[in-house]
């Protein structure tokens, strides 16, 4: 649905009248099935809106080093509030925001800033005319949760016009994106990297691999992701508080 909340506050007052959300829903249902259509009345994520009520407050991303943990675990933590965050909030895109803004941060942090634009995370390339989310030089990279056969093209386009394209996605992306380049013939072509590793192997060297210094690294790269959010997007939900870390046990 395209309201902001799946039913107006007559329709809430209408259902609890009639005796409440669930029940509506499952005669609702029960209904549509006895004629023949195969569909519900609201989406699993709507139905979760409208029990928790029109009032709810978006949980809070945050940022607890766990030394106990290996610095991917520690990421995979971060990206998988933001998917509890996206389950929240049906259509919003948390995950690939995130995974946008931290692979800008990481190239910020490396390059200097200035070096590179950054766009909100639902500025689609084409409507910009950009090759891909970032261009380094003549390497386009391109971050995604999901990698399509359109992203494929994007590369094959990147390649015709001179450029480097390096795909960096989600550890369970990076066999898709093979296999679809593998189909399109451009499996030696293409590079993709698993965002844990590109993140992991940045800290690390910048920690000069020094476990102690790791926390504090990934605190300034998610520090200059928090400003690239309140430059970018217009959902503070994005940002992620960075909290104390959990002592270790040695």
């Amino acid at each position: 649905m395209a309201k902001e909340f799946p039913i107006s506050d007559e329709e809430e007052r209408v259902i609890a009248a009639l005796g409440g959300f669930d029940l509506i829903v499952s005669l609702a249902d029960k209904v549509l099935r006895e004629h023949g259509i195969d569909k519900i009345l609201f989406s699993e994520l709507d139905r979760q809106r409208v029990r928790r009520g029109r009032d709810f407050v978006k949980r809070e991303m945050e940022f607890n080093f766990d030394y106990g943990k290996s610095l991917r675990a520690n990421i995979g933590d971060l990206l998988q509030q933001a998917q509890d965050l996206q389950t929240d909030a049906a259509g919003n895109n948390y995950v690939g925001a995130m995974l946008q803004h931290l692979v800008g941060a990481k190239l910020d942090v490396v390059l200097g800033q200035g070096k590179i634009r950054h766009h909100g995370s639902s500025v689609a390339d084409h409507s910009t005319e950009r090759n891909s989310d970032f261009q380094i030089e003549a390497v386009a990279i391109h971050v995604t949760t999901h990698p399509t056969e359109a992203l494929v093209r994007k590369c094959t386009a990147n390649l015709n016009g001179g450029l480097k394209p390096v795909i960096v996605t989600l550890g369970d992306g990076v066999a898709g994106a093979e296999f679809l380049l593998k189909n399109s013939g451009l499996a030696d072509r293409v590079d993709v990297l698993d965002v844990g590793q590109f993140l992991t192997a940045n800290i690390y060297e910048r920690s000069l691999f020094k476990a102690a210094d790791c926390k504090v690294t990934f605190s300034s790269l998610l520090e200059r992701y928090n400003e690239i959010v309140s430059s970018c997007e217009t959902d503070p939900s994005l940002r992620i508080r960075i909290g104390s870390a959990p002592m270790s046990a040695n």
